[in-house]
């Protein structure tokens, strides 16, 4: 891939009489060496009576000698340059074994023939104070190139200069100040001085207007740009000549194309000659036009390719509505690291603290523009053999009837955030939960940890925590152990509460769990505390039917407004009835249901439950799976008013909403080394066009 362009270089003066012309040499073709392929190139003169004579100096560069016979009230100089602007890596070379290291000797031959570039002019005290600070002993070369460059960019300011010739090193450094020549020289003079061939090197400067901003540094110009420049070039044995531009501080790339690399600036004037006395009016011009690009990844199509590709979604689009076809597409991008190229999150492995952080970041920008009154929920992603633990999954859930899911998002907490919530938060929001959906309190039940599993652990361990601790970074298990260790075992890991909707009572239901061993005791486990319940051990369990899921096809009725939820309520419709609650209704009897019913509680234990676990300074709430979204927006509706009460941010985790035409989710997720992004399903062309837009503009901010 790669852009081609044409530099259009046009120098003209006008004379007030007809003017005797003498010889001109003129240096605007682009060198052999050039590293930039050139296509083609043309010179044009006038007047066009005069003798032209191509030739290459004594170090190689291309020079025309111009003779003009006659007088002349003008004189034109057009150059039209072709290139190829392919991207070169400017540190793609070769270096000799002997040279790694500065300083180093050339060998005696190479020396004699690059004598003419290893001259030494006489300098001043701030020059030889540079050089001291330089000049210093067992660098890579190529790290005392770069800092060098770098110095020099640092030290001179940048500034036009219209008059004849280049400042003396020690002028240049007096004034901080000068063009891109009076720094070339500087340098050259510099790696003379420490032992390296350097010459100068007059040439053009192209620079591209980039396709998108940088994300992590100057983007550069805003509109293509080319202009005549200097830089140096360093001897470099097993590489050659190597640009480095004193001006940027950067090696010379594709952007350089050498015309004349001199010992001596004098040798590499663009334009040498002059005329008889006359009063001259002297105009120029250099543009760069771009004749061809390749598609590429940061612009695949141009404008009117774009235009074309939108128009024809637009009539597909058509045809599908003329001919009753409902289409539905999302897609699944995946994304790396502009930052952090080597570390095993973004090559090999699916979990990692950065991309987590960048995921939930990422996410928070969707839900700003999709959803922002949105469920953020963090849940259980995929799980491969071989890997430890789950991987997460970032979901954002929103109602496609614009009414808010989540209203208040300042009580959604942040994953990567500690807001110190503990143990006693968590039962207090427990009890308050209970009591708004109707329920006794005594159906929150404490959680423990397996004691006597870790208790085993515990033996195998050196009594020397401190040991434990040096190990536990890897060995999951061990870091379990330390975190329980700290907390103590005799203290709840958080709460349960059996929770279910009685479509017939219109009432939430709930249980005391009766276990083997007294107590509510987790799996052993690092997962969320809703993934790690007993439920084989809970006493009749095996006599309660699985609740069937909801039918796909059955009708939906509209959801209500959030703040009907809030009474804690689904206001679903009574089987049968077809027509939804308004209110919440009372427990239900015990003659109103075969099993018995007192204070929102069953007789039979009720599987589904709901957790609050304080995890990593946060509360989580562990939602249970359910049988509708109404069931659904109600809990979190309810939840929401308890975090504001309490002020308490919450992390949303567990089972996802319902699957429901009336709920459109976008998960973020983990693959190994990258992120991937699962974009909501889109009913439109132009819909899918602004979602994919908007997830590209999210990620560039990020």
């Amino acid at each position: 891939m790669t852009i081609r362009i044409a530099i259009n270089h046009n120098t003209y003066y006008k004379f007030d009489r007809p003017t005797k012309i003498y010889p001109h040499v003129i240096r605007l073709r682009p060198a052999p060496h050039s590293r930039t392929p050139i296509r083609a190139y043309s010179l044009k003169v006038t007047p066009e009576e005069h003798f032209i004579n191509w030739q290459q100096d004594a170090f190689g560069n291309y020079l025309a000698r111009l003779v003009f016979p006659e007088k002349a009230t003008e004189l034109s100089i057009e150059v039209e340059v072709i290139a190829d602007m392919t991207v070169i890596n400017p540190f793609d070379f070769f270096v000799e074994e002997y040279a790694e290291a500065f300083p180093f000797e050339y060998p005696d031959q190479l020396k004699k023939e690059l004598l003419p570039y290893l001259e030494k002019k006489p300098q001043g005290p701030l020059f030889k104070k540079l050089l001291a600070e330089i000049d210093k002993p067992e660098e890579r070369l190529n790290d005392f190139l770069v800092n060098t460059n770098r110095r020099i960019q640092e030290l001179v300011e940048y500034s036009l200069r219209f008059e004849p010739g280049v400042q003396k090193p020690e002028e240049t450094l007096e004034l901080a100040k000068g063009s891109c020549r009076d720094s070339a020289w500087l340098l050259v003079q510099l790696l003379r001085h420490v032992g390296l061939a350097a010459r100068f090197a007059s040439g053009y400067l192209v620079q591209l207007a980039s396709d998108e901003k940088c994300l992590d540094g100057p983007s550069g110009p805003e509109e293509d740009f080319t202009d005549l420049h200097a830089w140096c070039e360093v001897y470099i044995p097993g590489a050659g000549w190597v640009g480095l531009d004193p001006t940027s501080g950067l090696f010379a790339s594709e952007g350089h194309i050498p015309l004349a690399c001199t010992p001596d600036p004098v040798s590499a004037a663009p334009i040498d000659g002059f005329t008889d006395e006359c009063e001259v009016e002297f105009d120029y011009s250099n543009v760069v036009t771009r004749v061809h690009e390749d598609p590429r990844v940061t612009k695949p199509y141009n404008d009117a390719q774009w235009a074309a590709i939108l128009k024809l979604g637009e009539d597909v689009d058509k045809k599908l509505v003329d001919n009753d076809v409902r289409l539905t597409m999302g897609g699944e991008p995946t994304f790396v690291s502009v930052d952090d190229m080597e570390s095993a999150q973004w090559n090999t492995e699916a979990l990692g603290a950065d991309k987590l952080r960048l995921a939930k970041t990422l996410l928070l920008r969707l839900r700003d523009h999709f959803a922002p009154k949105g469920l953020l929920h963090y849940g259980q992603g995929k799980w491969y053999p071989g890997e430890e633990v789950p991987r997460w999954a970032l979901g954002l859930f929103w109602r496609t009837d614009g009414e808010p899911l989540w209203s208040r998002p300042e009580l959604l907490a942040r994953v990567d955030k500690d807001y110190g919530h503990d143990l006693a938060l968590a039962k207090t929001f427990g009890k308050k939960l209970t009591s708004r959906l109707g329920l006794d309190a005594r159906f929150l039940q404490p959680t423990y940890e397996d004691a006597l599993y870790y208790l085993l652990q515990e033996q195998k361990i050196p009594h020397n925590l401190e040991k434990l601790a040096a190990k536990a970074k890897n060995d999951l298990t061990r870091r379990r152990l330390v975190r329980l260790l700290e907390t103590g075992m005799d203290k709840p890991a958080g709460f349960v509460l059996p929770l279910e909707w009685d479509l017939f009572a219109q009432c939430w239901r709930s249980s005391v769990w009766s276990v083997k061993r007294e107590k509510v005791t987790l799996l052993p486990g690092d997962s969320p505390m809703g993934l790690r319940l007993p439920l084989d051990e809970i006493i009749g369990i095996d006599e309660v039917p699985r609740a069937p899921e909801r039918d796909p096809f059955e009708p939906h009725q509209p959801l209500l407004k959030r703040e009907a939820y809030t009474d804690g309520s689904a206001h679903m419709p009574v089987p049968g009835s077809g027509v939804a609650s308004t209110s919440p209704q009372p427990a239900a009897k015990p003659s109103e249901k075969p099993a018995e019913i007192t204070g929102g509680g069953s007789t039979l234990p009720i599987r589904t439950s709901l957790c609050v676990e304080p995890r990593d300074g946060k509360l989580h709430i562990f939602m249970p799976p359910l049988y509708a979204l109404e069931q659904y927006v109600a809990i979190l509706a309810v939840l929401e008013e308890i975090a504001a009460e309490l002020n308490a941010p919450l992390m949303i985790e567990g089972y996802e909403p319902p699957r429901d035409p009336r709920v459109t989710k976008l998960l973020v997720t983990p693959d190994p080394g990258v992120i991937e992004v699962n974009i909501h399903p889109a009913g439109s062309w132009r819909e899918l066009v602004a979602n994919t837009e908007e997830l590209y503009l999210s990620l560039i901010h990020i």
